[in-house]
């Protein structure tokens, strides 16, 4: 997978380490309070990374699995939140890697990064793994972002920026054709660094 190479994560997480401090994104803030509301139990985190969104939702007695490329993530998250939290080394292309269903899912600031096949697959692979009546959660980079347009021009919308990283940013229209079939309900606008949107979906039926 083009932006999930283990050589490239792996990288930034042994130059960077915790690049993104310790702080829960808005929206995982966000998300928290929407699971805690409709009483979900556990979830599954897609690029969970060293762990900073995850802490928010076990803190609140949510049950949370993650799936990480980087070796090294893994064992930031280790080293600050313990080795009990169950965390997949692999690409979120390569899942599932349980048959697990769980209550929600969180996806953050990482379905951007991939190409069209690979969004659908990972839209597929999620609500899949969602009990009946389950949420997942994604945001997505917006074209408000001052990154749009910028770099080189690979795809609609989507284009290969700094240090080769290739991002493909969302309007809603767009949002609503890969999210409708997935139980689409809520697309909310947030800011974290970039201009986000927050994507809610049910599971309701299979796809």
């Amino acid at each position: 997978m083009e932006n999930e190479e283990p050589e490239f994560w792996e990288i930034n997480f042994i130059e960077k380490q915790e690049m993104w401090g310790f702080e829960p994104s808005n929206a995982a803030i966000l998300a928290k309070d929407f699971f805690v509301k409709n009483s979900v139990k556990n979830i599954l985190i897609p690029g969970i990374g060293y762990g900073r969104n995850a802490q928010i939702f076990r803190e609140n007695g949510i049950s949370v699995t993650g799936i990480e490329i980087s070796k090294t993530a893994i064992e930031l998250a280790e080293k600050h939140y313990g080795s009990e939290m169950k965390i997949y080394h692999g690409s979120v292309t390569d899942m599932p890697f349980d048959n697990s269903l769980y209550d929600g899912i969180f996806c953050y600031g990482l379905i951007h990064l991939l190409d069209s096949k690979e969004r659908e697959k990972l839209i597929s692979d999620c609500y899949n793994q969602l009990a009946d009546k389950g949420y997942m959660i994604f945001t997505a980079i917006t074209k408000e972002a001052s990154t749009y347009g910028k770099g080189r021009l690979i795809s609609k919308d989507r284009y290969e920026m700094f240090g080769g990283v290739k991002m493909y940013f969302y309007d809603r229209e767009t949002i609503a054709s890969e999210f409708n079939k997935a139980g689409l309900f809520e697309i909310k606008e947030i800011n974290e660094n970039y201009p986000f949107y927050l994507i809610k979906c049910r599971k309701t039926r299979s796809i």
